[in-house]
């Protein structure tokens, strides 16, 4: 890759925090090797307009510097086209960009995006909409709402967040509907529905990200201390324990509703969509730039510990292995 265009949401936190000048100049080093980088700083709004563009520009690379939302609208737009996406984690989740291996700093993650690879991860959709990591309906998609309503709070994002929650508990309720996993039909009453590209872990990250699956999280215990403690469980990580959460894995999900419509909320992009909704996954239709993984240390007390270490880390990561990023 010759030509390297980078959009930086303008309004993301770690923008604002770190400021613009600083986030530039640290930027500049991905012109190391005779690499040309154009540099653009973009109000929120005019984000789908110069993504667009860029699926157009003669660049090799597209690098989005934003949160899950800006970095959804960049994969759906690259897909298919074999332009490159890399990601700076400048938003709140940053779950794309942590799967990837970008650190959080700014230094730090130019310096993993000098050292990245190309490499092919599935998406997975909603209505044919691409998605890059989670999509969720009923209490989830609440939690969105009213987050995107207390934006801003004045007392700061910790107690936003919370009271978000408050809000979202009084609109959530137990609701039935028809899911079919991979045709297998059930009818289900729950309070919220989860569905994510691939499987992520307890602590949110995945593995993998080219298993060609999706896994679907059922939250059925609607009782309020049953909410609070998923909602707890989700930030926490004790999400995989909560008896109240089933999960399973399919490659096509299809969640009907009596209503006609229902808000979900799907990489940070809060929708009002048609019912029912299809979800499904596109195996390795995005390519990304991915940090190579970091090198275990090797455990003093076995002789021949190092070598299975490596040999384990070899297994996990080699499927997503991909070509140096030419200089």
């Amino acid at each position: 890759m010759r030509r390297i265009l980078v959009l930086l949401n303008a309004r993301a936190g770690t923008l604002v925090d770190c400021g613009a000048e600083t986030v530039t100049a640290a930027l500049a080093a991905l012109g190391e090797g005779g690499r040309q980088v154009d540099i653009h700083l973009v109000a929120p709004k005019a984000m789908p307009a110069a993504i667009a563009e860029a699926a157009r520009a003669s660049h090799d690379a597209l690098v989005v510097g934003g949160g899950d939302g800006s970095v959804n609208l960049a994969a759906r737009t690259l897909a298919g086209t074999g332009k490159v996406l890399g990601v700076l984690p400048f938003g709140t989740m940053n779950l794309l960009a942590r799967d990837l291996g970008m650190p959080a700093g700014i230094d730090a993650a130019v310096a993993a995006l000098n050292a990245a690879t190309p490499t092919d991860i599935d998406l997975a959709t909603l209505d044919g909409r691409p998605f890059h990591s989670l999509s969720g309906i009923g209490f989830f998609s609440q939690m969105a709402r009213a987050r995107e309503e207390t934006r801003g709070h004045p007392l700061g994002r910790f107690l936003g967040v919370a009271w978000a929650a408050l809000k979202a508990l009084r609109r959530s309720g137990r609701f039935r509907f028809e899911v079919a996993l991979d045709g297998r039909r059930e009818i289900v009453d729950a309070y919220a529905v989860l569905v994510t590209n691939n499987r992520f872990g307890p602590d949110w990250r995945r593995p993998r990200l080219d298993e060609g699956l999706l896994e679907v999280h059922i939250a059925e215990d609607a009782s309020t201390l049953g909410l609070a403690r998923a909602g707890a469980d989700l930030l926490t990580g004790g999400w995989r324990d909560n008896p109240g959460i089933r999960s399973v894995t399919a490659q096509e999900v299809t969640i009907s509703h009596v209503r006609r419509r229902a808000w979900t909320a799907t990489d940070g992009e809060l929708v009002r969509a048609a019912v029912p909704l299809h979800y499904g996954i596109v195996p390795r239709a995005l390519t990304v730039l991915e940090a190579p993984a970091e090198t275990p240390t090797t455990p003093a007390v076995r002789a021949d510990a190092g070598a299975d270490t490596a040999g384990a880390a070899e297994a996990g990561r080699g499927a997503r292995t991909g070509a140096d990023l030419p200089a």
